[in-house]
């Protein structure tokens, strides 16, 4: 097979560094997980940089695309990194460096991006053309994929849903948990794993994650179930307020908090009452490729005949 019909893509992680090569069809010929070398820009480069040269061994070939996932972006003024939480890419020469570093062209988007695009090209999202993919983890971003490919926007921030306001807030919710960005409320203090943790030891004054407080509620627990509700109905009007404005074909749920069946099932009657419209009938799905979507998307970013 031709080099240049084989894919690789990168997600840059905070503690690890994921790489794949897929073929045409989307299949794996070869995966392989590293650490990241955290606060070390230059050791940063060098494992991305040894870890596409054994991905190339693996798969039998070389000169493949590289295409990168990351928190963060690449700023539209500059030309450099910002908002990553691995700070020390920030204010870098990221995709240029790295181009350098392989000897050929790399495409570098957010990680969230990736997920929409993985999801568009052969996930959830398969056959539509305005995908819109939410992460519920650690963090809450999203991103936007437009027939197949990764919307950015004009600033570099189109689908930076987290760091908005939670929208038709109750007089209980003002002014709203305080987030690192600075301000109060933003729909990543109430929906993150750590804004569900949050919300139900302000609610029961005991402490558990996230994960915990999912199966808390699965087995009958009160104050789980009323967290779990309360979780559920500002998801519904978060996820409303972006249909109002995007409209997208579907929706596909990453994150951790996608595996909750109960809550993918149950978020449409919760997104419905919130939509201007006379009828909601968007799909809302779990991702189909799971942890794989972001580091698959990284490699669809070199589209068909790439």
């Amino acid at each position: 097979m031709a080099s240049a019909r084989l894919r690789i893509g990168i997600d840059l992680g905070g503690t690890k560094i994921a790489g794949i090569v897929l073929d045409p069809e989307g299949a794996t010929r070869a995966q392989i997980r590293v650490p990241t070398p955290r606060g070390d820009y230059s050791g940063t480069l060098a494992a991305i940089a040894d870890l596409v040269a054994a991905l190339e061994r693996e798969a039998g070939t070389d000169g493949a695309s590289v295409g990168v996932g990351m928190p963060g972006a690449i700023s539209r003024a500059s030309g450099l990194i910002k908002n990553a939480n691995s700070t020390w890419l920030n204010g870098r020469p990221f995709a240029q460096d790295l181009a350098a570093r392989l000897g050929r062209p790399v495409r570098v988007e957010n990680d969230a991006n990736c997920l929409a695009v993985s999801e568009a090209v052969d996930g959830a999202g398969a056959g539509q053309s305005l995908v819109w993919a939410v992460i519920l983890g650690t963090g809450v971003g999203s991103g936007i994929a437009l027939n197949g490919r990764a919307l950015t926007g004009r600033n570099a921030i189109a689908g930076e849903w987290g760091h908005n306001p939670l929208p038709w807030p109750r007089d209980d919710e003002r002014p709203g948990p305080a987030c690192y960005c600075g301000r109060h409320g933003c729909i990543e203090t109430w929906l993150s794993g750590p804004g569900l943790a949050a919300d139900y030891a302000r609610a029961s004054g005991k402490s558990l994650t996230g994960e915990r407080i999912v199966a808390a509620a699965e087995s009958g627990e009160a104050a789980a179930q009323a967290a779990m509700a309360r979780h559920l109905d500002r998801l519904g009007r978060g996820i409303a307020h972006v249909v109002n404005i995007l409209d997208p074909d579907v929706i596909v749920l990453g994150g951790g908090l996608s595996r909750v069946e109960s809550l993918v099932a149950a978020l449409p009657e919760r997104i419905a009452p919130h939509v201007f419209s006379d009828s909601f009938d968007t799909p809302v799905r779990a991702s189909r490729h799971g942890d794989a979507s972001g580091v698959r998307g990284a490699a669809w970013l070199w589209g068909a005949g790439a």
